[in-house]
């Protein structure tokens, strides 16, 4: 089944780790719990750090679960074949794990006081890490070149749809005492004060060693060393290390270093088109730097390594899980 996808009310998704009976059953599902604490990503945004960055939280920067227990036990998924919504004894508060879409997501969270935590990141970046991922990840299809993945992803032809949709549907939650909306370059910016808005927004304050020790221990070379969250111990089977890592680099602005001129010039014209009368994000503003492009500059795409010119020098990396 690996590189096969369904079609589910839509939207893509591949088989094997998803099934229509799978999605269906988050969609549909009853169990959903008031304490409950959802983290809502589009594939490849800083799902895996939100999840550490959590866990430390609710052991109060204890790191002792996250040394000792896999993430995706920590945070289980709620839309795979083996679905949170079905396993036995998790203590409240549970964390859960999903990428579904708002039209897909469980209808039975919506009357409740369950938490969502949504991580947005800059769309070119998107890119080119969900390129990289989809050379080693097995249950997906190859990306193909450069071009066709960004062709695929600006069509939304890739698993979980599009990313347009995907946050113009979650961003409709703004405003709502349940929902928080954070971005990858906003962690990266200030990971101690995006923590202590989570805490804020959880109910859960931290003194300041608490505080710091959750910093600590989910920086990218720290969550890059742990065995337990950097997803070495999914066989090979699954998920095929000698072709590259799951957490690759972790930067903000990696598309610089990849998109052509071309391929950045048809992107901005979709995102303008597809974002027109949205917030401004992070990545919409980059002082630093004078774009020849007076309209918001959004972000990443894949390329092969020896990917020609970049359209902007190097960024310096800075510590980021993706």
């Amino acid at each position: 089944v690996w590189g096969e996808y369904f079609r589910y009310k839509g939207i893509l998704f591949p088989k094997g780790l998803y099934s229509p009976e799978s999605i269906s059953q988050a969609e549909n599902t009853s169990n959903v719990r008031d304490d409950d604490i959802f983290i809502i990503t589009y594939p490849k945004s800083g799902t895996t750090w939100m999840i550490e960055i959590l866990s430390l939280i609710l052991k109060n920067g204890d790191p002792s679960w996250i040394r000792s227990v896999p993430i995706w036990e920590r945070a289980p998924w709620c839309e795979t074949v083996i679905s949170a919504f079905t396993l036995q004894d998790q203590t409240s508060p549970r964390l859960l794990s999903s990428h579904l879409p708002i039209q897909l997501f469980p209808k039975a969270f919506f009357s409740t006081k369950a938490k969502v935590i949504y991580l947005s990141r800059n769309p070119r970046d998107v890119v080119v890490s969900f390129y990289h991922y989809s050379k080693i990840a097995r249950q997906l299809k190859d990306p193909g070149t450069p071009d066709q993945f960004l062709e695929n992803f600006l069509k939304g032809e890739v698993q979980f749809g599009s990313w347009f949709d995907h946050i113009k549907g979650w961003i409709r939650m703004k405003g709502r005492d349940n929902f928080l909306l954070l971005t990858y370059e906003e962690l990266q910016q200030d990971l101690q004060g995006s923590v202590q808005r989570i805490c804020e927004f959880l109910g859960r304050p931290l003194d300041e060693e608490a505080l710091g020790s959750v910093v600590a221990h989910s920086t990218f070379g720290a969550m890059k060393a742990n065995s337990m969250s950097n997803y070495t111990l999914l066989p090979t089977s699954l998920l095929d290390h000698r072709h590259g890592a799951f957490l690759r680099k972790g930067v903000c602005g990696d598309w610089k270093n990849h998109f052509t001129v071309a391929q950045s010039e048809a992107f901005d014209r979709v995102y303008r088109e597809q974002m027109r009368g949205m917030q401004t994000f992070p990545w919409d503003v980059a002082p630093e730097e004078t774009s020849p492009d007076p309209e918001p500059d959004p972000e990443p795409e894949p390329e092969p390594e020896s990917s020609p010119s970049p359209v902007h020098p190097p960024i310096p990396p800075t510590s980021d899980p993706e």
